[in-house]
């Protein structure tokens, strides 16, 4: 599994290449700190009576913010492992999905693996898209998804 297939250039990729980043622990701040800069204080996440008496048994991380530390952890591994400009523009996330809650304490990593790589017509660029498993400290996967960055041919 290679760090650099998150920041490799269009042509430096195969489909099936494959990512495997750190890991993160979800805190208690990071509710507390994202329903604020979200404006989401849904009490599924905020308020622990409320949540304990609800479908999951306690409070559950927001999954915009579960995206939100996962893209974190991506860029983790690209810090200092190949070029900075290969990537243009994030492209957009298709069946993002939800799986399993994310709890206070849970301690995420993320696992992807290339599915396609589509030229554009124009030349010289090209989609790459990405199947992410965000998975817990149990290899449980809690969100998956299919990521898609604009990337430029190496110069």
């Amino acid at each position: 599994m290679s760090s650099n297939v998150l920041n490799a250039y269009y042509d430096e990729l195969a489909v099936g290449d494959r990512f495997h980043t750190r890991a993160r622990t979800i805190t208690e701040a990071d509710l507390v700190f994202f329903s604020g800069w979200s404006g989401d204080y849904s009490a599924l996440h905020t308020d622990e009576v409320y949540a304990k008496a609800g479908p999951f048994g306690k409070r559950i991380a927001h999954g915009c913010l579960t995206l939100s530390v996962a893209t974190g952890l991506e860029f983790a591994l690209m810090s200092g492992d190949g070029p900075e400009d290969a990537i243009v523009a994030f492209y957009g996330m298709d069946r993002v999905r939800f799986v399993k809650p994310v709890f206070i304490g849970d301690t995420l990593h993320v696992e992807g693996e290339v599915l396609a790589l589509d030229p554009k017509e124009e030349g010289g660029r090209g989609v790459v898209t990405i199947r992410e498993e965000i998975k817990n400290q149990d290899g449980v996967t809690c969100a998956v998804l299919d990521k898609r960055t604009l990337r430029i041919v190496k110069p």
